[in-house]
């Protein structure tokens, strides 16, 4: 059984491999490689920057082509290592099927975001009031690792209060819920509680603070990586230990530490040393804890320096149930990562958190360096950054930027995915019955995207689909004079070149009457051509 089931793995990639092949060649059987790639960011894949397309990179470079040519062993060879997550790119089998079409719409809300001069950039911590109050930047990325950026994507900023979602799921990973809440509540701060409010008990338990998404809270959690995980390591050890899964859920994006933000904080941190000292008195913390050691633990978490880039990829590590979606490895167990988004997103942008829930609807955390990073379940995320802030300590721009996405896309969590007819879903195909098949199809052929054709042949679409009117593709390509379509329908998916609508009319007479001659001359002549490929 086992060695029946190898062979139909092998042949399904073998054929995959051919499929993708014959999508691509041309007339003398050669693929170019700008094509290729091309189409893998239309899918929403980075080849430059995506870590699991590393092994293809090396192998196209290993051709020495300098043409930009492949012929057909070299490509199949190129491929075979990432051949299902190329495959699925050109079926279109993303969480995110229409990537184009989506990016623009996140384009479209950069651009409208940008002209937004409210907020004013944080100064009670000196370091953050040197950020260019101009700086926007927006980044995504889905669980399936499709990524889209724009603006200031690569300018490094101070992580702060963004990181607390990470800390704490680092507690519940290495602790377990139990033990993290023991000394750490989980209820929704709000404007309920401040950072200087303690849950008291009456049955003689230690009290605790209320919530890791305060800074009370937050403090309590560095206390619990210092104290109780791996109590063997010294501080610094520690330090090293939680910077590496920030880099586990980056996948490889930049993840540094800002010593100048770090000392900037240090000198301004009256308000949380008295947090600190408050919650010692009231035995808040584990035994025999070195106060200044956790304060200076939870100050170099608050400097841990980012980019957007790398905020989208944690974010979508967290959508992703704890896996990074270029790694493919597990980061964080399920449930803690259930626990942390149920508190992001109940508390996660300060005081206005129970507005920013009702009106989008989705887990995020805000930090004061104008950093904002938003968990879509199942999608992806979103890293922001701004620096201008609102009164609430929250990222202007940003939120505006997620008022537009919940507006346009079903994505808050209590959108009905089926009847809510003024949003769109990405997250749907185009082509989900037979009578959509025909008009996408139909409408590509027109348009001459082949992107979009390619995609339709690569998910199994019947190519030769008619409308009404028995009108098929190569009839609207030819309509259009979009000669690269005809060959493709024509030399990849074998149609038929001369199909009749119900006037009787075929494509060279479509092209005749549009006056697009060397249409109409390719299909005469392509019984010719196709007899002269196939003695090749």
């Amino acid at each position: 059984m086992a060695r029946e089931t190898m062979h139909g793995i092998i042949e399904q990639q073998n054929s995959a491999e051919d499929l993708i092949y014959r999508n691509f060649q041309d007339a003398d059987g050669n693929i170019r490689l700008n094509e290729f790639t091309s189409a893998l960011a239309t899918a929403g894949l980075n080849y430059d920057r995506d870590v699991r397309l590393k092994e293809l990179k090396q192998n196209l470079k290993s051709t020495n082509r300098h043409d930009g040519l492949l012929d057909r062993e070299q490509f199949m060879s190129a491929i075979r290592p990432n051949i299902v997550l190329v495959g699925r790119a050109m079926r279109g089998d993303f969480v995110i099927p229409d990537w184009v079409k989506f990016t623009k719409k996140l384009e479209e809300f950069f651009w409208k975001c940008k002209v937004n001069k409210a907020g004013k950039v944080a100064d009670y911590i000196p370091q953050l009031s040197k950020y260019n109050p101009d700086y926007w930047a927006v980044s995504m990325c889905t669980i399936d690792g499709q990524r889209f950026q724009i603006g200031d994507v690569d300018v490094p900023f101070t992580i702060q209060s963004s990181g607390k979602p990470i800390n704490y799921a680092i507690a519940l990973n290495e602790l377990g819920s139990g033990i993290t809440h023991e000394y750490v509540g989980q209820e929704p701060s709000g404007r309920l509680f401040n950072d200087l409010s303690l849950k008291i008990f009456e049955d003689g338990e230690h009290p605790k603070p209320h919530n890791p998404m305060v800074n009370s809270g937050a403090i309590m959690i560095c206390s619990l990586l210092i104290k109780l995980v791996h109590s063997d390591m010294k501080t610094s050890e520690k330090f090293d230990w939680v910077c590496d899964f920030y880099k586990s859920m980056a996948g490889g994006e930049h993840v540094g530490f800002n010593n100048a933000t770090f000392l900037s904080e240090r000198e301004a941190a009256d308000r949380n040393y008295a947090i600190g000292f408050y919650m010692k008195e009231n035995k808040c913390f584990p035994p025999d804890i070195n106060l200044r050691a956790v304060m200076d633990f939870y100050f170099q978490l608050c400097s841990l320096e980012v980019n957007c880039l790398t905020v989208s990829m944690m974010a979508a590590t967290l959508a992703n149930g704890g896996i990074c979606p270029l790694t493919e490895k597990r980061i964080f167990d399920s449930r803690a990562v259930r626990d942390v988004l149920s508190l992001m997103h109940s508390c996660g942008m300060y005081d206005y958190s129970g507005q920013f829930a009702f009106t989008v609807g989705l887990p995020a955390k805000s930090g004061v360096s104008g950093c904002t990073m938003v968990v879509i379940p199942n999608v992806g995320g979103l890293g922001l950054f701004s620096p201008p802030l609102d009164s609430y300590g929250n990222s202007v721009r940003s939120l505006q930027f997620c008022n537009e996405l919940v507006n346009h896309f079903n994505f808050h969590q209590y959108d009905n995915l089926r009847h809510v007819p003024h949003k769109s879903d990405p997250r749907r195909k185009r082509y989900e019955t037979l009578g959509l098949n025909i008009i996408c199809l139909l409408f590509a052929a027109a348009k001459g995207d082949m992107s979009a054709i390619r995609r339709y042949y690569m998910s199994g679409m019947d190519m030769s689909l008619t409308d009404y009117d028995h009108r098929t593709a190569l009839h609207s390509a030819a309509a259009e004079g979009h000669l690269h379509i005809i060959e493709f329908l024509l030399e990849t998916c074998h149609l038929y070149h001369e199909p009749r609508d119900r006037w009787g009319r075929r494509p060279v007479d479509d092209a005749l009457f549009c006056g697009h001659k060397h249409v109409a001359d390719f299909l005469t002549r392509w019984p010719e051509i196709k007899l002269h490929i196939e003695r090749k």
